[in-house]
């Protein structure tokens, strides 16, 4: 399970959003559901990505995170020597929903269909 620690002691200050972001930005992209939001290519390229919060509400005892993340794909071809497709990395979005336990820091990240 994923643990934004930083990101729960900053909640209720102003900061809140640009540390969630900071924190959520140092995460390895496989723990995000970015690969399932891919819409108009077919591969996640790379480790890059940019995250902007939305909107956090607290709900007991839990925050709950709406945020958009910024990332790239590609559209892989055959590999081989004469593949013609082109290797050019296509802009992708998604928004995801961050459910962070104000107990423990625990994390969990769900892809938004909207």
């Amino acid at each position: 399970m994923t643990r934004l620690p930083q990101a729960l002691g900053a909640w209720g200050t102003t900061e809140f959003s640009a540390v969630l972001k900071r924190e959520l930005e140092g995460l390895d992209p496989k723990v995000l559901p970015l690969q399932e939001g891919v819409s108009r290519g077919s591969y996640v390229s790379g480790d890059c990505f940019e995250a902007m919060i939305i909107t956090a509400s607290d709900v007991g005892d839990a925050i709950v995170v709406r945020a958009g993340i910024h990332y790239r794909s590609i559209i892989a071809g055959c590999s081989c020597a004469d593949d013609p497709t082109p290797v050019d990395e296509l802009s992708e979005y998604c928004e995801v929903e961050i459910l962070l336990d104000k107990t423990s820091g625990a994390a969990r990240v769900r892809l938004l269909d909207d």
